[in-house]
């Protein structure tokens, strides 16, 4: 562990914010700022800003008020900055020595656990989180269990799981999930994927459709599937438009041009 003094530091305290965000969101972009700017003259240093980042988060946010959803989307925007800065340095030192000083509490932060995978880097270090993981959420997702089933770590047990390369175990825990969602079946669907059963993940990811789950993520997996397979045709025919909705027609024209370069414009 390096000796680096983090500026952001001194302003993410534990209820460092009031309930407006606009002053912590500020600050999350100014603190994404100088990591990235260490990021480019020493990898491992920044990325133990990073993880001291990730772990100051969620308490120094914890009274802002969220509800306009900003907060939310500058949140994700750090995490999605973050774990690339972690990953790369894990990469290249060869050990997630960052990842294995992260306390569990990181975990509470909205989206990080479906990063966990890769953070893990090695598949080695992704079983060790697996076997952290994985009793709590057989438990909660057994019969016998009379709760409501939710633990905020259960995205990390099945990114770790499928970084784990233990593709097999991923459908036959899911089935056991008291809700079918494609937050987690999402999953299921790239364990498929990786054993090589292309249609049947395609099925499973339909399978997942429900009222509040965001039917062109599902797209977007079929149709990355199908393309995967050299099925152009039928990606286009059955998900480009879904994938591809833009904000305007000429947005979701463009991007859908671009997918499908072979494909006529007309």
């Amino acid at each position: 562990m390096t000796t680096h003094q983090w500026q952001f530091t001194f302003r993410f305290r534990r209820h460092a914010f009031g309930w407006r965000s606009d002053t912590p969101i500020q600050r999350i972009k100014e603190a994404l700022a100088e990591i990235r700017a260490v990021a480019r003259k020493d990898p491992v240093v920044a990325a133990e800003g990073a993880v001291s980042m990730l772990e100051k988060l969620s308490p120094a946010l914890e009274q802002v008020d969220s509800s306009s959803g900003a907060l939310g989307t500058a949140v994700n925007r750090a995490i999605d900055i973050l774990v690339p800065i972690i990953v790369k340095a894990d990469v290249e030192t060869g050990g997630s020595t960052a990842l294995v000083g992260t306390p569990v509490a990181g975990l509470y932060i909205e989206s990080l656990g479906e990063h966990w995978g890769a953070l893990c880097v090695t598949p080695e270090l992704a079983a060790v989180w697996v076997d952290e993981f994985l009793p709590l959420v057989e438990h909660i997702w057994s019969p016998q269990f009379s709760g409501h089933g939710f633990f905020k770590g259960t995205s990390a047990c099945l990114a770790s799981l499928f970084a784990a390369d233990r593709h097999d175990q991923l459908p036959a825990l899911l089935d056991r999930a008291p809700f079918k969602g494609w937050h987690d079946r999402q999953w299921g669907v790239k364990a498929l994927a990786a054993m090589g059963k292309k249609a049947e993940a395609v099925r499973y990811a339909e399978q997942s459709r429900g009222l509040n789950d965001p039917g062109w993520q599902i797209a977007e997996a079929c149709e990355a599937i199908l393309l995967s397979s050299v099925m152009a045709d039928e990606a286009y025919r059955r998900y480009a438009i879904e994938a591809h909705q833009g904000t305007t027609h000429l947005a979701t024209f463009r991007s859908i041009a671009k997918k499908y370069p072979n494909t006529h414009p007309e």
